[in-house]
């Protein structure tokens, strides 16, 4: 049985996001077991050059947002990027989501070959539904929820790869 581009795109993303969502929960866990400062987590990196972790649950939500609305040919709902709390960033993956599973898989299927034309680094870039969804869209929600949960990681919480892989 072929795979539908609803089925490849949202049920995924929603899996993606309510496991970034749990783990952010363990992190809460964390903070208040140790007294963490939840403003230096919030603004903390692995390296110089990359965003915060906050940045990168923002992102993660704003690329599966985008897609979703894209490929359905909706807008794409905006957010402001102003969450400095954990329970803050868990709003923002809960609206993401609702937003997500609110368009019906007809709006979706069928987009494969659609063409979308989005803004890349200053320059218009075409994709089709396939490519938009499968060479850059999936790619950057998982990138940016990895950076978050390395984020994570590397300042303590107990979390590991069952938390970012949830239940398959």
């Amino acid at each position: 049985m072929p795979i539908s581009m609803y089925q490849a795109s949202v049920p995924r993303l929603v899996h993606n996001l309510e496991n970034l969502a749990a783990i952010l929960d363990k992190a809460q866990a964390h903070i208040d077991a140790h007294r963490i400062d939840v403003a230096a987590l919030m603004e903390a990196r692995l390296a110089l050059d990359m965003y915060p972790f906050a940045q990168q649950v923002r992102i993660a939500c704003d690329k599966a947002r985008s897609v979703v609305a894209r490929l359905a040919d909706v807008e794409v709902p905006r957010f402001e990027d102003n969450e400095r709390t954990l329970a803050e960033l868990r709003q923002r993956i809960a609206r993401t989501v609702a937003f997500i599973r609110s368009v019906p898989p007809g709006q979706i299927d069928g987009t494969e070959d659609k063409e979308i034309v989005l803004p890349v680094t200053g320059r218009e870039t075409r994709y089709t539904g396939l490519q938009l969804l499968f060479g850059h869209s999936i790619p950057n929600v998982y990138f940016h929820t990895m950076a978050a949960y390395s984020i994570l990681r590397h300042h303590g919480v107990a979390i590991g790869k069952r938390d970012f892989l949830g239940e398959v």
